[in-house]
Order: structure tokens, then sequence, then C-alpha cells
């Protein structure tokens, strides 16, 4: 491993956070190819090691993925760095689409547009997959590991929490062998626990008590709904958007069913996490309140309740993840959750393709099986998709010069 300048931190993760389209798949696959493949920021291990430690925390996986990153490269400045430029990015372009939206409706170029994009992250997600498998599934147990993990998340819509615990408990379980003398051991880092977890909820807390000593009972109920998100987004974004979906539209009324519906859309294919969704009720939210300024307050104040609390998890856990994974039991739990986020992860490159190739899909019963609408397959997507995979796979092009050529193909044919 060796340690990047400043500028070469702030040029790649700047680069990642650009580049982030498409989830937290291509986000995870996107980051191993500039960190691990490209670079020796990581080794494959850490890099891995890290991964399953994000799956476990609450909150988006990828953006706490690059905020690890950045802290285990230059200490807690460097994960800020990496943090913030994961998100800034998707957090500009959502602001100004939202505003867009709510002054003059649905924008069908800009979504024409991003499908494009989303074909060509369907490729770059599969070769993420092929890559990772190949080196974090070892032996028969990692293969049959991953298997049931997809298979629990796929066809039964077991929690996933439950399928990470119990990858976890298994491995430590089934070990019997401790490290090898010669295994590296890692530095011991100072955590300085209290210390971080004073400071971060501090800062967690201070625009939650400003609003409440301005009297301002929206904000106030707002920065308050999306910390509670901020606490139980176990398995990222699409884990909570029933539950944030029912309270908003539903029970709150400050958005339609429709606008929840575009802002999935819209999140799904800018840069930055998913969660970025919250930024996007959040300015609707204030705009339908007190016009543009409102939505501005509302926006920040979503950005900062959802992801101060990413970088409170990730310097509190940071610290211990390279002792706990010399541990011969936690290791081996370490390395079963590994080949359990496989599955996560082919899970996820499956439910993004179904979703970009259709554009209804529902819930297969008695199973939790997505089931495409086959009515609603959507020609133009598979095309701009065989084409992505012929550029990419076969003629080896670069994710950025794809991107933009399936984007201008893809606006070209709205046009048409």
């Amino acid at each position: 491993m060796s340690v990047p300048s400043w500028p070469e931190m702030i040029r790649v993760f700047g680069r990642i956070g650009l580049l982030s389209f498409g989830g937290p798949a291509a986000q995870i696959a996107l980051m191993h190819r500039e960190l691990v493949e490209l670079r020796d920021w990581l080794t494959e291990q850490s890099y891995l090691r890290a991964l399953s430690l994000c799956m476990l925390l609450p909150g988006p996986e990828a953006m706490q993925l690059a905020t690890y990153a950045g802290w285990r490269l230059r200490g807690t400045a460097g994960g800020l760095v990496a943090g913030l430029l994961f998100v800034i990015p998707g957090a500009i372009v959502i602001a100004l689409l939202a505003l867009l939206y709510a002054s003059y409706g649905q924008l069908p170029l800009v979504q024409a547009t991003f499908l494009g994009i989303k074909a060509t992250v369907v490729v770059v997600v599969f070769q993420a997959l092929r890559k990772v498998a190949g080196k974090a599934l070892i032996g028969r147990q990692g293969w049959v590991l991953a298997l049931l993990s997809f298979l629990s998340l796929f066809a039964f819509g077991v929690p996933f929490p439950l399928i990470i615990v119990a990858a976890g408990l298994w491995g430590m379980w089934r070990t019997q062998t401790p490290p090898s003398a010669n295994a590296e051991m890692p530095p011991q880092i100072e955590a300085q626990t209290l210390r971080t977890l004073v400071l971060w909820s501090t800062l967690w807390a201070a625009p939650l008590a400003l609003v409440w000593a301005l009297d301002d009972a929206f904000l106030l109920q707002l920065g308050l709904f999306f910390s509670k998100l901020a606490i139980v987004t176990f398995g990222g974004a699409y884990a909570v958007l029933g539950y944030m979906t029912q309270t908003v539209v539903t029970d709150l009324g400050w958005i339609t069913t429709e606008q929840m519906i575009d802002a999935l859309g819209l999140a799904e294919t800018t840069p930055g996490p998913l969660i970025l969704v919250t930024q996007f009720v959040a300015l609707m939210a204030g705009f339908s309140q007190t016009g543009p300024s409102g939505a501005i307050a509302a926006g920040l104040l979503a950005l900062w309740v959802t992801f101060t609390p990413c970088f409170l998890w990730i310097f509190l856990a940071g610290p211990y993840l390279e002792r706990l994974s010399a541990q011969p039991r936690l290791a081996a739990a370490l390395q079963a959750i590994t080949a359990a986020v496989v599955g996560v992860m082919a899970n996820l490159t499956l439910w993004f393709a179904v979703h970009v190739l259709f554009g209804r899909v529902g819930i297969a019963s008695p199973l939790a099986l997505p089931w495409p609408d086959w009515s609603s397959f959507n020609p133009t997507a598979a095309a701009l998709t065989l084409l992505a995979a012929v550029l990419m796979l076969y003629f080896k092009v670069g994710f950025v010069k794809s991107m933009g050529a399936l984007g201008i193909c893809a606006l070209g044919l709205a046009l048409m």
C-alpha cells in the first residue's frame, strides 16, 4: 500500500464522486477499480474487509466505504475529503434538478439521457461482480454462502442484516485454525472512541438544536425524521424506501406518490449514493412550504442529518477493523460475511438490470421474487445495454467514454 498525496486524493476521490452512477453495486465496483486495481492504495483483503464492515453499518455502504478508504489513507481529514467528494457532486445535481422539477415539472429529456448511463452501469456492475467474486470466494464454502445470500435476498426477501449476521456466526463456528505465525499484524491505532462519539454526535445534533431554538416546527420535524432514517437504514436506501414513502406521502403529505417515484428515478440516475433521494424529498417538501428558500434550507438539513452519522459510524468503527480481523474467529467471520456480500452484489446487479430493462417490476407471491411486467419491456434500454456490453467487454472502451456515448445515443433516440 502507498500513501497518496493530497492532490492525488482530491483528484481520485473527486473522480469517484463524479462517476458514481448506478447505485451501490456500481459504486463499489468503481472504487475497487480506482483504489485496488489501478492503484495500490488498498489491498484486496483490506478493501473486502472494509466492505464487509460497511455492509454491517446503517447508512449508504458505498459512501461509508469511500470514507473508510480516505481515513485509512490519510486519517480523519482523508476520511472527510473522500466522503464529502463522494456526496457533494450528486447533491449539487439533485438540488438543481429538484428545483427545476419543482418549477417546471418532469424532465423527460434528462431522464432519457440517463437511460443510456444506466445501460452502461449495468455492464460495469457485471464486470465488478465477476472480478470481486473471483477474488473473494475461496473454496466451496464461499460459493455456497454467496449463493445462499443471493437466494435469501432475491427470492425470499430475508432482511439484509439477518443474512450478514448469520454468515458471520457461521464463519466463527466453522473456524478451527489460528492465523499463520507470519501473518502481517495490523498497526495499533488509538481509537479515542469517547472523543469521537461526543464530537460527531454534537455535530449531528447542532442544526436540530438550531431549528428548535428558531421554533421552526417543519424543519425540526424533517430533521428528526431523516435522523431516524440514518439510524435504521441497514442494507442501504432500498431497505427503507417503503417506510419513507409511506411516511412522507401518506402520513405527512409532504409530496405526492408521483413525485416520490420521480425522486427515486432521478436519484438512481445521478452520481452519488441513492440515499440522496432524501435530499430530493426534503427539497420538494420545503418548496411546497415556503418556496425556493425553504427548499434550500430543508435540503441542506436533510443532507446534514443523513451523512453526518456516516462519518460517526466509520470514525468509531474503523480503528477496530484491522485489530479484529487479526483474531482467528473474527477473521473467519469477516471472510464469511465477505462471501455473503458477493451474493448481495449479485442481487443488486440483477435488481438493477431488471429495473433498467422493464418499466414496471412487481413482487411474485408467495415469494419476494421481483417479477417484471413483460409488457413493460423497454427495447431501447435493451439495445443500449447490448451496445454498452459490446463497447466495454469486446472493444474494451473505458467507462467514461462508453457512458458519454450511450448518453448521447439515448438522447438522440428520445429526440427522434
